[in-house]
């Protein structure tokens, strides 16, 4: 969402940081591009301007121009007044109550839905036991679909007879809960195609009957400023404790999710990064001015990997690492591992000094060439796969057309195989020339 205003950032920023001292005039100048780059980018005026503003007094009145170390200093200073912006309100996500009672609230296809399943999933990691209320009766295909996503995801659903109201629906629900000895009710409410009265005094209701401990607002961050309106009325008429930003990993401007907290004070507690249901992550606001500014998210990285990579298994690989035994088998294995922790452009922007790059990994996955190296691998015999040196001409044209590729595509991973291996035994310790230099599943063949 953020590629076109993180690239204008990162390039106004490189400008101050490309040279030695800095000038006023080089911090202005920088500051013009920043102030053009949020507007284009769809973030509200008022919250540029005082967002650049403070950029420009904290930068020119800091003592820091003329200094060596001036450009990055105001990097810095907008780093710091960037996580500011998006940190408004108590991000804390509070769960009390016999049972606690999340209220999900939002425009029609704002993803509620989908978010209470991605929500429930988060909550059972709390060591919690969440239940999923379909208190849309509106329309049907919600309570189905929940109900699919609940399956999916091992979570009952909680679904009351046609005709029911909104507020015995949610009653209902609760009553389920203490039930089945759930300590957690998400309630996914109906929402509208535009605001209106109705549908407010409705949820309303629902929430002087159940009295959840936190109503989280939905909103769409592709919907731009509309995405602050919607926020604002729904403010105006509930107790909203935070927001939920979907799409986030869209296309769109991303200035709603730079304003939306600022205009309204209701703080983002969870974003939403894709469609599955392990795609919503807890808001922090460094972690994402961090991606926006190029410096990575070494953190959420970290967390992503723990999710996918079992302990063991990585030991034992860091082991054949340090010992260059690494074999096209542990690659097709990484390979996967890596797509298990979401789309490779996320995650390249994740690792710091690697934003720029991100695109290109896109079109690499665009081009299939993931989906190409994972077929050439899997075409391999287990004895090709440890020892890519006996590959000859007709195992190669044989691996061809058992991949659906050709021969050159197969000769070009051999040989980027090859130059890695020979780098991880520079790396260990152990290259030279000798059977000693070589990894394990290489001896023995002479």
């Amino acid at each position: 969402m953020f590629d076109t205003l993180s690239e204008r950032l990162r390039g106004a920023l490189g400008n101050l940081t490309g040279r030695g001292r800095v000038s006023e005039a080089d911090v202005d100048a920088a500051l013009r591009e920043i102030r053009l780059s949020l507007l284009e980018a769809d973030v509200n005026f008022r919250v540029v301007k005082d967002f650049v503003g403070r950029l420009r007094e904290r930068a020119v009145g800091a003592d820091i121009i003329g200094s060596l170390t001036a450009g990055q200093q105001v990097v810095k200073i907008v780093n710091e007044e960037l996580v500011a912006l998006l940190s408004a309100g108590d991000r804390t996500f509070h769960l009390s109550g016999s049972p606690a009672v999340v209220l999900l609230v939002g425009l029609q296809g704002s993803g509620k839905t989908t978010s209470a399943a991605k929500l429930a999933r988060q909550i059972v990691k709390l060591g919690r036991r969440p239940l999923l209320v379909a208190a849309d009766p509106y329309r049907p295909a919600a309570a189905d679909q929940l109900e699919t996503l609940g399956k999916s995801i091992d979570i009952p659903v909680y679904r009351a007879p046609v005709g029911t109201s909104v507020v015995d629906i949610a009653r209902g629900g609760i009553d389920a809960a203490r039930r089945l000895v759930r300590d957690t009710v998400i309630l996914d409410t109906a929402g509208r195609l535009t605001i209106d009265e109705a549908l407010m005094a409705e949820i309303a209701a629902v929430s002087a009957a159940v009295r959840p401990i936190e109503t989280l607002l939905v909103v769409d961050a592709m919907t731009g400023q509309e995405a602050v309106a919607v926020a604002q009325a729904f403010a105006a008429a509930l107790p909203v404790t935070g927001l939920v930003l979907t799409k986030i990993d869209g296309d769109a401007r991303g200035g709603a999710a730079l304003s939306i907290s600022a205009v309204t004070g209701l703080p983002v507690k969870f974003i939403g990064t894709g469609e599955k249901t392990d795609a919503l992550e807890i808001f922090h606001p460094d972690r994402l001015a961090g991606r926006i500014l190029g410096m990575g998210d070494i953190l959420t990285l970290v967390e992503r990997a723990q999710e996918v990579v079992d302990e063991k298994q990585a030991l034992k690989m860091q082991e054949k690492l340090r010992k260059a035994q690494f074999t096209l088998e542990d690659f097709l294995d990484q390979l996967q591992q890596v797509q298990k922790m979401g789309p490779i452009g996320q995650i390249m922007k994740m690792i710091p000094g690697m934003g720029d790059m991100a695109k290109e990994a896109e079109k690499a996955v665009e081009r299939g060439d993931l989906r190409r190296t994972e077929a050439i691998i899997r075409a391999m015999t287990p004895r090709e796969r440890r020892n890519p040196d006996v590959l000859n001409a007709s195992r190669r044209r044989r691996i061809a057309t058992g991949s659906g590729t050709n021969l050159p595509d197969v000769n070009k991973l051999v040989k980027q195989f090859a130059e890695m291996q020979k780098l991880m035994k520079q790396l260990s310790g152990r290259g030279g020339s000798g059977r000693r230099g070589m990894p394990a599943g290489m001896r023995g063949r002479r």
